[in-house]
């Protein structure tokens, strides 16, 4: 019984290590290349405000603010010399 029973795992064993390692169909990528002509350049006009996220426009923003407080605190205190 034993035996069978030894068989049997390793008939299920060996069946289920070639199943799972068969290997799959190839799938073919098709990729095509297309060339346009243009009979007039096309021109793109873009704004350095628009390049630059929300985040860098309100930093400069900020630093503008915070470069005039601290003209205005050079100027309280004066020169020096």
């Amino acid at each position: 019984m034993k035996r069978v029973i030894l068989i049997a795992a390793l008939i299920v064993t060996s069946a289920t290590t070639i199943i799972s390692c068969r290997e799959t169909g190839e799938r073919e990528t098709v990729i095509r290349e297309v060339e346009v002509e243009r009979t007039e350049p096309v021109e793109v006009e873009v704004k350095v405000e628009d390049r630059e996220g929300i985040l860098e426009r309100s930093a400069k923003k900020v630093d503008q603010k915070i470069n005039k407080e601290i003209d205005k605190e050079i100027d309280k205190i004066g020169d020096d010399n």
